[in-house]
């Protein structure tokens, strides 16, 4: 249903910004630098558990070489250094979650409701989500689809809701070590189960995984799970293939990360402009099909397209100069460079 043609959505208990950004990555983070630059509130929504997207989920160690004046950087670096420039604007950020709806509402502003039910109101939003939203890869074990969402999580919401359990984590990235690491002193038990004893991940959190290991604090398993045990979608134990042979661990939560696979996801029924899962856009203002709807980044497409951060970094500057028109329509936007303009310096916090 096009967005023109979707009912009035009552904003109830709704919170509200000037504008959503919707993707972490890159160019989104970059996105908020510009629209704050532009007095421009924006809440961020990624279905990852951090920022940094594609860059720093799949390839955070791996070196990047035509970012300007970075000879070169690395995916987490170059998240890092971007969530350090868009400090100073306070963008909320809300992870772990998948904006499901997206529909206009009488009063022109658009009505997002997220995957966990979340509802936000904003004037102006920016897609910013690569090839699309990433959805977990499902470990082919037969009956997993009963466990998910009860005793099997491809993410992790809230720690808390973990505390006390007998958690096993499968995987041999950063998302599998990371929570390793951060799930171990509340669990009451803790194993982490790897295909082979190499990791994929930051050699620091090796470290820190295998100290904890060392002390007794997580059990580090060689082998593949082959088994779920339980009843009613909750997880007892699984049974876990080694070289030795089989072993039943008990496990009442388990978290597989066994990487990620992009999807267009719900964008593709929001009735913007597409050619093969790619949003059209015009290269004025980056603007969709829909007024007030734009897309920066690997998910557009316009003529001469090219897929790289430095355009997307780009289209991200120009849509902030239209997206202020909306937001403040009755103000006129004075442009400004940072290098000499004190009123952006003291945005910035540089003066």
């Amino acid at each position: 249903m096009a967005l023109d043609e979707a009912a009035a959505v009552a904003d109830t208990g709704a919170t509200e910004f000037d504008a959503v950004v919707i993707g972490a990555g890159p160019v989104g983070l970059f996105a908020v630098f510009e629209l704050g630059l532009v007095d421009i509130k924006t809440c961020v929504i990624d279905i990852l558990d951090r920022p940094g997207g594609q860059c720093a989920e799949l390839y955070p160690e791996k070196p990047i070489y035509d970012i300007p004046a970075l000879p070169t950087v690395t995916g987490q670096e170059l998240t890092d250094r971007l969530m350090e420039q868009i400090k100073p604007f306070g963008a909320e950020f809300i992870f772990s979650e998948r904006v499901d709806e997206l529909q206009r509402g009488e009063d022109g502003r658009f009505h997002l409701k997220t995957d966990a039910g979340r509802e936000i109101i904003a004037k102006v939003v920016v897609i910013a989500a690569g090839g699309g939203s990433f959805t977990p890869k499902r470990p082919p074990l037969d009956g997993i689809e009963a466990y998910e969402g009860k005793s099997v999580f491809y993410a992790v919401r809230r720690m808390e809701d973990l505390r006390g359990k007998d958690v096993l984590i499968v995987g041999g990235g950063d998302s599998a070590l990371d929570w390793t690491l951060n799930l171990a002193p509340i669990a009451n038990s803790l194993t982490l189960l790897h295909r082979r004893d190499e990791f994929r991940g930051a050699p620091h959190s090796v470290e820190k995984m295998r100290a904890l290991v060392a002390e007794g604090r997580v059990r580090l398993l060689i082998g593949q799970v082959t088994k779920l045990d339980g009843a009613d979608g909750q997880l007892e134990a699984v049974t876990v293939k080694t070289a030795g042979g089989e072993e039943r661990v008990t496990a009442n939560a388990m978290l597989p990360f066994f990487g990620l696979t992009m999807k267009l996801g719900p964008v593709a029924s929001w009735g913007l402009n597409l050619n093969e899962n790619l949003i059209l856009v015009d290269t004025e203002k980056f603007e969709t099909s829909e007024k007030g709807i734009f897309a920066v980044g690997d998910i557009n497409l316009y003529p001469g397209k090219l897929k790289l951060i430095l355009s997307g970094f780009h289209e991200a500057a120009l849509m902030a100069q239209a997206a202020y028109k909306i937001v403040h329509p009755d103000k006129k936007l004075l442009f400004q460079y940072t290098t000499s303009s004190s009123s952006l310096q003291k945005k910035l916090g540089v003066k």
